[in-house]
């Protein structure tokens, strides 16, 4: 009962943030709600199994998954932040949230080798989680998750072409999308 309850709280505050994109459903918001909603139902199916068997190798790779998550997220949003140039008076028919609205291409850093940092750090995310406890309920919703991260990268590169033009394009040619020399 108490994991359905914060599954509907917390699905709430995920709801809010993405309300103006669930009413684009061709907008990379859209997926990205479903990914968002799918980590959250694993992290839930999981959570008492977070630190039993600390030393085992599932364990191992989920908290190797778990830290490469953590780290490209903070270092994709500060590369936003920095080299982006967030400006929040950029003018899109796809909603956005703040820090999406980027002015500047960034192509350092994690931007260097993969184009969806933050993505990845979702990616990884999920199947660190799924590491705590594999179950057949936990590989499908991990595999729910990269599905629908793979739709929001494939909808906001196309929402990137049409920002950044040629220049993304040409980015893309020399990135990968989640993983470095791989995917």
């Amino acid at each position: 009962m108490l994991k359905l309850i914060i599954f509907i709280i917390v699905s709430a505050g995920i709801s809010y943030i993405s309300r103006a994109s669930l009413r684009f459903p061709h907008s990379h918001g859209f997926y990205r709600f479903f990914a968002w909603e799918a980590i959250l139902a694993l992290i839930l199916l999981n959570m008492e199994h977070w630190f039993r068997n600390p030393f085992s190798m599932r364990q191992i790779v989920s908290w190797l998954l778990l830290i490469a998550s953590l780290f490209l997220a903070a270092h994709g949003f500060r590369l936003l932040r920095v080299i982006g140039k967030p400006d929040t008076e950029r003018r899109e028919k796809i909603p956005m949230i703040g820090f999406e609205k980027t002015t500047t291409l960034v192509t350092v850093g994690a931007f260097k080798y993969i184009r969806h940092p933050l993505y990845s750090s979702l990616f990884f995310l999920g199947w660190g989680v799924f590491f705590k406890d594999p179950s057949w309920l936990g590989g499908v919703l991990s595999l729910a998750a990269t599905i629908f991260l793979a739709a929001t990268a494939k909808v906001e590169e196309t929402e990137n072409i049409h920002f950044f033009g040629p220049a993304y394009q040409m980015y893309m040619k020399r990135t990968k999308m989640f993983i470095p020399f791989l995917f």
